[in-house]
């Protein structure tokens, strides 16, 4: 049985104060019940993820009491990804016909804190500011520049894309421009990162509603089909945020890479198909070595790639066309969704001002997040 999407809802992510993460949920799952010309009492059952919320399957309170199967789940920065992946593996297996996966968060202002100890790790490992995820990514980033010839200005380049694509959408958090010289000119937080190259923790929700392919005439939505869902934790070996030693002599690919090759073989497409990517971007840096990893080029091309415009929207291979987790910020359980929402317009050709020209086909989405767990998730007209 394959599962479609046939709906998206969004809350727009930024600050909202006394507004609750519950009802900025609330209001996406509304959106996406729309979208899709389904009511609530239709839907069969859900997954819904957060950090912050404790019971987040409580949504049921504002969105009608119907009895409905809401189960919890949460997979650090890949959550959204994971309950999309599971609304849609109870369709494949025949056990519901209509589900929906809900993400919603309300971060506090700031890098995200919490003992080490929550993480399986030593005290020391906190001490030494190892445990702040801003100081790994600056070390895993330049490491990969001296590796492979990548240069600051292509950070810039990649956070200025990504400001400008945010200007375009009326739901993403940071909408002013920024030039490359601005962002160069930011002050460093962990070198060779700027402040103006890393995203922020916010607050935003997102929804998404999926039915039986052979079903989704019976609904106003406009299909698009997920072709491939795969999520992969880290191996030893892995240069992965939160790991606390590496092995000498033995090496071994980022989770990344292994997400990506099963949701490619799962999906019968490969890298070259891909027409539109949403890749994580926790900083400038992630997005250049996440390029590689997903296969979409080969480690050091980007420099190139990105001198000549090929990740802008009207580019060869455009990515995060919202503005990504720069623009967007990060509200953890809702990203992915974010990142749903956007594919599913721009397959649509439903994007307005920042639609990827020649109705592009195949849509990538990419998530990464401690302790090394990545989600990919591709969707097809």
């Amino acid at each position: 049985m394959e599962a479609v999407i046939i709906g998206v809802g969004l809350h727009p992510f930024g600050r909202f104060p006394g507004k609750s993460a519950m009802d900025m949920a609330a209001s996406a799952v509304r959106a996406a019940l729309a979208d899709a010309g389904v009511a609530w009492p239709q839907v069969q059952a859900g997954y819904v993820g957060s950090l912050e919320v404790a019971n987040p399957d409580a949504i049921v309170g504002r969105l009608g009491l119907t009895g409905v199967p809401l189960r919890g789940v949460f997979n650090g920065c890949a959550t959204a990804g994971t309950a999309l992946a599971m609304a849609a593996r109870v369709i494949e297996t025949g056990e519901h016909d209509l589900t929906i996966a809900i993400g919603m968060d309300k971060h506090p202002r700031g890098a995200f804190a919490a003992d080490p100890s929550v993480a399986g790790l030593p005290a020391w490992y906190g001490q030494t500011g190892l445990f702040l995820t801003t100081h790994f990514f600056g070390m895993k980033i330049n490491r990969y520049m001296h590796d492979h010839g990548i240069t600051e200005r292509t950070l810039a380049r990649v956070a200025a894309k990504n400001f400008r694509n945010a200007c375009g959408n009326d739901r993403a958090w940071r909408r002013t421009p920024l030039s490359v010289e601005e962002i160069l000119a930011s002050p460093v937080l962990n070198y060779p990162l700027r402040q103006y190259m890393y995203c922020g923790p916010d607050e935003g929700a997102g929804a998404v509603v999926l039915c039986r392919a052979d079903q989704a005439h019976r609904y106003g939505g406009r299909p698009v089909r997920l072709r491939g869902c795969a999520l992969r934790s880290r191996r030893i070996g892995a240069f992965e945020v939160q790991s606390p030693s590496l092995p000498v002599s033995e090496h071994a690919p980022s989770p990344t890479v292994d997400a990506s090759r099963e949701a490619y073989e799962i999906a019968g497409i490969g890298p070259q198909d891909v027409a539109v990517a949403q890749l994580q971007d926790t900083d400038a840096g992630s997005e250049i070595i996440h390029l590689a990893e997903n296969g979409l080029c080969k480690d050091g091309e980007q420099e190139r790639m990105i001198a000549d415009g090929e990740t802008e929207i009207g580019g060869r291979l455009p990515v995060n066309t919202d503005g990504g987790l720069i623009g967007n910020g990060e509200p953890i359980g809702a990203s992915g969704l974010r990142q749903i929402h956007e594919l599913v317009l721009q397959l649509r050709g439903a994007a307005g001002a920042r639609q990827v020209p020649g109705s592009p086909a195949v849509g990538y989405a990419h998530l990464y997040g401690a302790p090394g767990v990545s989600a990919v998730t591709i969707l097809s007209r």
